[in-house]
């Protein structure tokens, strides 16, 4: 061995990455002391055995569709694998590289990898996290979203998606694609066009909106603008299906114009309004004695 080889051998065995070298048959040419340090095996041991990337079969067409790229410009590929390792499974980064012949073809594979199984936990932690979050969010009554100042949509939960009954095929982009032309929805548009000029808060408003199938909700609005920078990037907000409220309203607004128009002269029975009347005689318990109205 040479002067210069001896140099190489020591950079590549001072390496804190593994560093292998594979034959285009998918055999271990030459493995680093760290890459035998974590199988826990001699070098000897590594050399001639098969170098696969990949442990599970549901990687397979993945990884074998990124080493196609090696050979071809620019000859390098980067994949994953997971090693059986005697500390437990370890996942390893590879960045792997062609060493081309003098016709540019191909002779062997050199490969550094990384353990990466701590980002990988952690990434998982994290998916873990806001999969609990988004089940926190979804069992309440209020449905989140939030939009850009333009009214582009950024997330939209799943129950406003089912609220709405929107399709995958859906042609509307953006939320006030779903307004009615209920006049109320201006005065809520106006709402959070403030809100984003201003960067402050408004009090909560109520649209009317049409659903995929054609038919018309209520829904109650309470809005935050998100600020950065003494400038609004995105508008944060909550709705309440309120359909069924309103439709009680409503009932109540016709009722009480109903007796208005019966007994204009007439307001009150028994020092109470006929509405909190009839009122009464659904709220009372069963088995009361009927009240005279």
């Amino acid at each position: 061995m040479d002067t210069s080889d001896a140099v190489y051998r020591d950079l590549v065995e001072q390496q804190q990455d593994l560093i292998v070298k594979i034959s285009l048959e998918g055999r271990l040419l030459f493995v680093n002391t760290i890459y035998a340090e974590l199988l826990g095996k001699a070098k000897d041991e590594l050399c001639g055995s098969v170098f696969m990337p990949v442990s599970g079969e549901r990687y397979s067409d993945v990884v074998a569709t990124q080493m196609t790229k090696l050979f071809r410009p620019p000859y390098t590929c980067i994949v994953e694998q997971w090693l059986q390792t005697p500390n437990g499974m370890r996942c390893i980064s590879w960045s792997i590289r062609s060493v081309l012949d003098s016709n540019k073809a191909p002779v062997a594979l050199v490969a550094a990898g990384r353990d990466v199984t701590p980002v990988k936990n952690e990434q998982k932690t994290i998916r873990k996290r806001d999969e609990q979050l988004m089940l926190l969010l979804e069992s309440g009554s209020q449905m989140y979203y939030t939009h850009t100042p333009d009214h582009r949509t950024l997330y939209i939960s799943p129950r406003i998606r089912s609220l709405l009954k929107c399709s995958n095929g859906s042609t509307k982009r953006s939320w006030t694609d779903y307004l009615t032309d209920n006049p109320v929805n201006a005065a809520g548009l106006e709402r959070t066009l403030r809100a984003v000029s201003t960067g402050k808060r408004e009090p909560p408003y109520r649209l009317e909106m049409e659903t995929g199938d054609g038919n018309r909700i209520w829904v109650e609005v309470n809005e935050i603008p998100v600020v950065k920078k003494g400038k609004t990037v995105a508008i944060a907000g909550s709705l309440v299906d309120i359909t069924e409220k309103m439709h009680v309203e409503e009932g109540a607004l016709e009722a009480e114009i109903l007796f208005k128009g019966v007994r204009p002269k007439e307001s009150r029975a028994g020092g109470r309004s006929p509405l909190k009347a009839i009122r009464s005689i659904f709220a009372r318990d069963e088995g009361v004695e009927e009240e005279s109205v």
